[in-house]
């Protein structure tokens, strides 16, 4: 145990700041360190976690300076997840450095599907077998939000009948379901994000989502990674959610746009090469405020430039449901680089409100 242990830790400590975005994203990185309240990942600065190995530690050790307390980052997993037994841990910290199962645990479940539920080729396997979105309720859902005219490139899909289970004790369901590919900067399919919809009607509570406890869900690995429209080169614009990008594609058509999917997989997106400036497409939140901030720092560090993009309500998608695409451009107008508002805005084609 005590070897499995060592090997897990250096391999957390090799992807100690992916390790902190993941675990402690209520902090942020400060130089070598990332900073958060305490282990438990409270807002603060009393904790600082060492990002690479320096004279004074390792990477990956921590130090809470209001405690006295100290670890490693199999120790942040334990208590930032509340988990007990070292299995757990063990477990987590293999999923997350997407290490196989020891063979005693496959052993034991010899019904173990071939592709397990969530796995990257479960979601590639998904991705293939959907279809097109046009004249589809995924169409319709989009249209109702504002969404029209958009240019996905090929990153979203419809699949009629799409799995549904609330938990492990419940009955499988099926309903339609718009598909989003997540990939990685090479293009490859890393997983999917699922947004399950109701095929019979459209509400201002559940905005056409199906009456599920959770209509949306991703599987594979996202960290990192995002739905993305067009291909960056060095202007990327990049946010959390697929309708909020897509709401900006309706007036940016041609700008190359990514969606994190979640305020923590944002500001923990990797960044592509060549990058010159990246607008972020900021959610108008606590979350979307602290991602903001982490991934405007990471841009910064990487020598980009970092520009915020900011919604007059919640989100964009907010914006353009409610104040319509003419405000939505207006919006932008002001806020892009002059040179981006000639190269993206004004070459757009917006169709008539």
């Amino acid at each position: 145990m005590s070897h499995d242990a060592s090997e897990l830790a250096r391999g957390l400590a090799r992807e100690a700041e992916a390790v902190c975005r993941h675990y402690l994203s209520n902090g942020r990185r400060a130089g070598r360190y990332w900073l958060v309240g305490d282990v438990h990942n409270t807002p603060g600065r009393s904790m600082f976690v060492r990002l690479q190995d320096s004279p004074k530690g390792p990477a990956g050790k921590w130090t809470d300076a209001a405690t006295g307390e100290h670890g490693d980052l199999l120790d942040i997993i334990r208590e930032s997840l509340g988990l007990r037994e070292f299995r757990a841990v063990a477990e987590e910290a293999r999923r997350f450095l997407k290490l196989p199962r020891t063979e005693p645990e496959f052993a034991s479940k010899p019904d173990r599907p071939a592709v397990p539920d969530g796995s990257q080729a479960a979601a590639r396997r998904l991705f293939a077998i959907s279809g097109s979105i046009e004249r589809t309720v995924v169409e319709t859902h989009l249209r109702r939000r504002g969404i029209v005219h958009i240019h996905h490139g090929g990153s979203l899909r419809f699949h009629p009948r799409c799995y549904y289970r609330p938990d492990e004790h419940s009955p499988t369901e099926t309903w339609p379901a718009m598909i989003a590919r997540v990939t990685d900067l090479d293009g490859r399919i890393t997983g999917v994000h699922r947004t399950w919809l109701d095929p019979h009607g459209f509400d201002r509570i559940r905005l056409g989502k199906a009456p599920i406890d959770t209509p949306r869900r991703a599987m594979g690995n996202l960290l990192g990674n995002a739905v993305r429209f067009g291909t960056a080169d060095d202007v990327l614009a990049a946010g959390e959610g697929i309708e909020t990008m897509l709401s900006l594609r309706c007036v940016l058509p041609t700008m190359p746009m990514a969606a994190a999917l979640s305020a923590n997989h944002l500001s923990a997106m990797v960044l592509p090469p060549g990058l010159r400036r990246l607008y972020i497409a900021r959610d108008a939140d606590a979350a979307g405020d602290m991602a903001q901030t982490v991934l405007a720092q990471r841009a910064e560090d990487a020598g980009i430039e970092a520009i915020t993009l900011s919604p007059r309500l919640g989100d964009f998608n907010e914006d353009l449901h409610i104040f319509g695409i003419g405000a939505l451009r207006a919006t932008l107008a002001i806020q892009l680089v002059p040179e981006d508002v000639v190269s993206f805005l004004h070459s757009s084609t917006v169709p008539a409100e």
